[in-house]
């Protein structure tokens, strides 16, 4: 596990908004003004722990913006007026940028910059009067462990608890998930192709997430941002549909216009036939790239099967879970969907005709509790593909004060804890290795 923290640049933090309390509940506000008014500043300990054992994530993004929103305005009234301002400005941008009126754009960009610089003007950075300690992302913690912990005048930081909490709940959530289902396949690769059963702003911190607990590739580019690396897939039935429901020729097509570096899974449960289908694809790629017959069972198909254009990788099944394949044996529900039986089948039948470097990938309905009876049954599955039941996982944050001014002081049954395990959090911790 690496064990250097992502620059807080990477995070993309609304910084103005959330300086300007968008995002937090109103009750830390006030909870701060009330602090501030009252000119009270004791210096108190933030503990932050899982409400269950969990892979942590999201406390490099906690940290950006720790970095970035720990202070106050030295006005905040004038602060408040500029920030309003601000959103304002946010929403003519918009309405600009979607009627494509490029002067309306520039020009309201221009003002909203000028009001920028004057609010940031007004902001007393009070990063380096705090201390923080931490685990790092992709670590695992027992419930109850601390995962983060504050240290320093809540007035600088205690209106961010919101935010906080969310980011690190949202990620643990997300990496937690992906964990479990990481272990079930025993080292196999586990896609995550959730990005389509949830809002497009919680991509990037899902991607992220998603690597942290240890998955082998993620769908969207927004999924991959802060990681740096390429998004990955397969080619959709809807592809399959725009050409009139020929598997084979939308494989052709894809191959023929996607680039070298992608890997060619064909989707091939649009006829609620995987095997067949597989067949017909390989034998139309096969004739289209070699220009000459192919006969199943006799025919080397082994110069179309691999890595590269003009190769298939791997087919990919993601049969109905309420739906039986043709080759299934029908029995009970055991016999719906994505099921042994069917990848047993598939793979005996690719072996027998020289398909044995084909990749089988599964999807449709996958989580840790299925993929471990695939693992147990020794299921020839090369790959999972998981979605929206990752997203159900659920992975509580709560952050509570356990000490004021060096002395304990919790609400009844909360205590600090262990925290032996937190390092240290460098005031530049992004130029830390």
């Amino acid at each position: 596990m690496r064990k250097k923290r992502l620059d807080p640049k990477v995070f993309k933090v609304p910084i103005d908004r959330i300086r300007g309390h968008y995002y937090s509940d109103i009750y830390f506000v006030r909870y701060v003004e009330v602090l501030k008014k009252d000119n009270r500043h004791p210096r108190v300990l933030y503990q932050f722990f899982p409400r269950k054992d969990c892979v942590v994530a999201g406390v490099d993004e906690a940290l950006a913006i720790l970095r970035f929103a720990t202070g106050y305005y030295k006005d905040e009234e004038k602060a408040k007026e500029l920030f309003k301002e601000i959103l304002s400005l946010d929403r003519m941008i918009q309405a600009a940028a979607v009627e494509m009126d490029t002067d309306a754009v520039i020009s309201c960009t221009k003002r909203k910059w000028d009001l920028r610089l004057k609010l940031d003007s007004l902001w007393v950075d009070k990063w380096e009067e705090i201390e923080v300690r931490a685990l790092y992302d992709g670590e695992e913690a027992k419930e109850w462990e601390p995962i983060m912990v504050i240290e320093g005048d809540p007035t600088y930081f205690g209106y961010l608890e919101t935010v906080l909490l969310g980011v690190i709940s949202r990620a643990t959530s997300t990496a937690t998930a992906v964990r479990e289902v990481v272990k079930a396949a025993r080292g196999k690769p586990v896609l995550y192709f959730s990005a389509r059963f949830d809002h497009y702003w919680v991509q990037a911190t899902d991607g992220y997430a998603a690597l942290c607990g240890g998955a082998f590739g993620v769908s969207t580019d927004a999924n991959a941002d802060y990681w740096g690396v390429e998004s990955m897939g397969t080619m959709p039935h809807a592809l399959i549909a725009a050409y009139d429901g020929s598997t084979e020729a939308a494989a052709i097509a894809f191959d023929k216009h996607m680039p070298e570096n992608v890997k060619r899974i064909v989707l091939v449960d649009w006829d609620n036939d995987v095997i067949g289908t597989t067949f017909r694809v390989v034998k139309a790629f096969y004739e289209y790239h070699m220009k000459r017959p192919f006969k199943l069972g006799e025919t080397d198909p082994s110069p179309i099967i691999g890595e590269g254009k003009g190769k298939i990788w791997g087919v990919r099944f993601d049969t109905s879970g309420n739906m039986r394949d043709a080759s299934v044996v029908p029995r009970d529900e055991s016999s719906l969907g994505v099921c042994p039986e069917l990848v047993w089948r598939a793979r005996q039948e690719f072996d027998r005709v020289g398909l044995k470097d084909l990749k089988i990938v599964v999807s449709g309905g996958f989580d840790a509790k299925k993929i471990e009876l695939f693992e147990i049954l020794n299921v020839p599955a090369d790959v999972y593909a998981v979605g929206s039941k990752l997203l159900r996982q659920k992975v509580d944050i709560t952050a509570d004060v356990v000490e004021v001014n060096g002395k304990p002081c919790a609400k009844a049954g909360r205590f600090k804890r262990d925290l032996s395990r937190l390092e240290l959090v460098p005031k530049r911790y992004w130029e830390e290795v």
